[in-house]
């Protein structure tokens, strides 16, 4: 059987059961391409493999995900007797795999800056108006949502009377109700007040964010005109920092350490409120919220300054 028919037939049985599997496809159709579409699936070697683990560039977490990829087809494959044996690597051999740089945070000062640009930043757009783009950064900092998440919110799911917004088709398959503040909620009423005078597609179905003509915005857009706005605004990575390049996700980095500072100077519970925060943001257990315990200065020091209060004082706060 062609290898090309066995990934497809690995990704629709993956889809299938409940998976979105997009990454994974996208990995395994890679290896398709490197090893030859055209090639029997029981001809791959483990030169092949390793060929295609390895790349061409320094190691990274990428091929971590590849080897997961690979290793998940081929229990498959050889579980429906498509192939005798897997030629991945065994996870024990592979080299360890680096920790990932960590993402970049905005500072409140950097967001003054980067609002400020808006309305000199899109002068020239064709698509993304700088009002259409103000409400974008708003919903990834002020509600903490994810790029997509933001681009598939429709009319019918911002109720901004009720001040909540239903986020469904999120990244682990759950619908969730997320409760903006009333600024943001005046913010996006005035927004909405727009962007019905342009085209609706599918009526209150439309997205809220949309292009002039009033199609949904598209991501590569999005990205683009941020990327000239970050130029605007005067911020660029220090390349020596070891952070990640600021992109859009970093608002949403942003919204979760803005708020765990802030909580920590009013002397709140943090572990307690943890659960919340995790919920708001969508993440599928606590683990992914409490990397942000740890993400930038301003909390390492508000932490060192509870811990010597509670130390000193000898009581709880």
């Amino acid at each position: 059987m062609m290898l090309r028919d066995v990934i497809n037939s690995y990704v629709a049985w993956r889809q299938d059961h409940g998976a979105k599997f997009d990454g994974g496809a996208r990995m395994l159709h890679l290896f398709a391409r490197h090893v030859g579409e055209g090639v029997e699936c029981e001809s791959v070697t483990d030169a092949d493999v390793l060929g295609f683990l390895a790349g061409n560039g320094r190691l990274t977490r990428y091929r971590a995900g590849k080897h997961g990829a690979l290793c998940g087809f081929y229990r498959y494959a050889i579980s429906r007797g498509l192939v005798a044996r897997s030629p991945v690597p065994a996870p024990e051999d592979e080299p360890r795999t680096p920790l990932p740089a960590p993402p970049y945070v905005f500072s409140r000062e950097e967001l003054r800056r980067l609002f400020g640009a808006i309305d000199a930043c899109c002068q020239r757009s064709v698509q993304l108006n700088a009002d259409t783009l103000r409400a974008l950064l708003l919903l990834l900092y002020g509600a903490g949502l994810r790029f997509g998440e933001a681009q598939r919110l429709t009319l019918d799911d911002a109720d901004l009377a009720e001040a909540v917004l239903t986020i469904r088709n999120t990244k682990f398959f759950k619908t969730r109700l997320v409760p903006v503040c009333p600024q943001l909620a005046d913010a996006l009423r005035a927004h909405v007040a727009k962007r019905v005078e342009r085209p609706l597609p599918q009526r209150s179905a439309s997205t809220v964010l949309a292009n002039l003509d009033g199609t949904p915005l598209v991501g590569d857009t999005a990205r683009d005109v941020f990327s000239r706005l970050l130029k605007a605004a005067g911020i660029r990575r220090d390349g020596n920092d070891g952070r990640r390049a600021p992109c859009l996700h970093s608002l949403r980095h942003a919204a979760a350490v803005h708020r765990l500072e802030s909580w920590y100077r009013q002397g709140a519970d943090v572990q307690r409120l943890l659960p919340a925060l995790s919920t708001w943001l969508g993440h599928d257990s606590l683990d992914g919220t409490r990397v942000y315990l740890s993400m930038t200065p301003e909390l390492l020091q508000e932490a060192s300054v509870r811990f010597d209060r509670h130390v000193n004082g000898g009581g709880h706060e």
